[in-house]
C-alpha cells in the first residue's frame, strides 16, 4: 500500500516540463483543440522524448531506491490535458519506467490549484501563466526554461542547486538593493547578519530536502565507505560581508549544504559548469539563468522585485 502523501516530498510536474511536446503544442496552436486531440489520439503509443526536467524528475524518484524503508519522494503529474489526451503522456512514462502513479488532468483549466491537495512543494511547468499564478497564490513553482539537460546514466547522484534571495529566502534584501543601491544593501546586511531573513518560495522543498540529508548523514558516519546519493548546494550573487545571513540563516534551519558560493556578481555559469547540476533554481532569468542555460536544466522562479529583470 501507498505511504500517506503526506509523509512525502512531493514535487508536480506539467507534462510541459517532463516530456517534448514541441509538435503537438503546434498543432494545438496552429489548428485548435479538436486537431490537437486528434493528433494525440494518433500518436497516443509514439513515446515523447525526454524533456528538459526528465533527467531531474528522473533520478529524484531515485530516492525512493535509496531509502526504501522511507520511500521519500513523490511525483504527481498535474496536466491540463484531459485524462484521454493524456494517455500518450502516461504512456511514455511508463516506457522510461518512471514511478508515477498520481495526476491531475484538469482538460484545459490551469492545474497548479491542487497543489495544496496533493502536497506538493514544487511545481514545475513550461507555462509561465501557471507559474506566475501559483506563486502569487503562495505555491512553490518554477517555469522550466530551454536548457541542457543531459540525461547521463553513469552519474549516479542528484545534484540540486538554488540560489539564495527570492528562492530560499524572500526577497527584502534584494529590494533594498533595487530601491537604494548596493551599499544599502550591504549595510543593511552587515547590521542585520545575525537574523534570519523570512522563508522564499522554495523553503519547504529545501527544508525538505535538508532532512533527506540528514538521512544520508547518518549512513556516511555508520559506514564511512557510503557514496552520497543527493547533494545540495547555493549559489548566490552575495559576497561578504552580505554572506552572514545565508550562514544565519543555515544555522538556525539546521540545514547544512554540500558547496555554497558566494560569487560577488560574477557569473554564475562559471559555477554551474563544473558542478552540473540536474536542476538550478533562480529568481533573474537575466542575467543569472541567461548564464546557466548551457550547463544545467534552468527553472526561473518569477517572484518578488527581480523577478522580471
Amino acid at each position: 500500500m501507498p505511504f500517506p502523501i503526506e509523509q512525502k516530498l512531493v514535487i508536480a510536474v506539467a507534462s510541459s516540463a517532463l516530456f517534448q511536446l514541441d509538435a503537438a503544442d503546434a498543432v494545438y496552436r496552429e489548428q485548435g483543440v479538436r486537431a490537437y486531440r486528434d493528433y494525440q489520439l494518433a500518436h497516443e503509443n509514439d513515446v515523447l522524448s525526454p524533456g528538459i526536467a526528465f533527467p531531474f524528475v528522473r533520478r529524484f524518484l531515485e530516492l525512493n531506491q535509496v531509502f526504501p524503508d522511507n520511500q521519500p519522494a513523490e511525483v504527481v503529474l498535474l496536466s491540463r490535458n484531459d485524462s484521454d489526451t493524456g494517455m500518450r503522456v502516461f504512456n511514455s512514462i511508463e516506457h522510461y519506467g518512471l514511478g508515477i502513479i498520481r495526476a491531475a488532468f484538469t482538460r484545459g483549466n490551469s492545474p497548479f490549484r491542487y497543489i495544496p491537495a496533493y502536497n506538493v512543494s514544487l511545481f514545475l511547468s513550461a507555462n509561465f501563466a501557471d507559474v506566475a499564478e501559483a506563486l502569487a497564490k503562495g505555491y512553490p513553482a518554477g517555469v522550466v526554461l530551454p536548457s541542457a539537460a543531459s540525461d547521463d546514466t553513469a552519474d549516479d547522484e542528484l545534484r540540486v542547486a538554488f540560489d539564495f534571495d527570492g528562492v530560499i529566502a524572500d526577497d527584502s534584501a534584494e529590494q533594498v538593493y533595487q530601491r537604494d543601491g548596493i551599499e544599502a544593501f550591504h549595510e543593511q546586511e552587515a547590521r542585520e547578519g545575525d537574523r534570519a531573513i523570512a522563508p522564499g518560495p522554495l523553503t519547504d522543498l529545501f527544508r525538505k530536502l535538508g532532512d533527506l540529508r540528514k538521512l544520508e548523514d547518518a549512513r556516511e558516519e555508520a559506514d564511512p565507505h557510503y557514496r552520497r546519493f543527493l547533494r545540495t548546494a547555493i549559489i548566490t550573487a552575495r559576497s561578504a560581508p552580505a554572506h552572514k545571513r545565508v550562514v544565519t540563516m543555515l544555522r538556525k534551519w539546521n540545514i547544512s549544504v554540500d558547496e555554497t558560493h558566494f560569487l560577488g556578481g560574477m557569473d554564475k555559469g562559471r559555477i554551474l559548469q563544473t558542478w552540473r547540476p540536474h536542476i538550478f533554481f533562480d529568481d533573474q532569468q537575466h542575467p543569472h539563468l541567461d548564464a546557466a542555460k548551457d550547463f544545467t536544466p534552468s527553472v526561473h522562479i518569477p517572484f518578488g522585485v527581480a523577478a522580471h529583470k
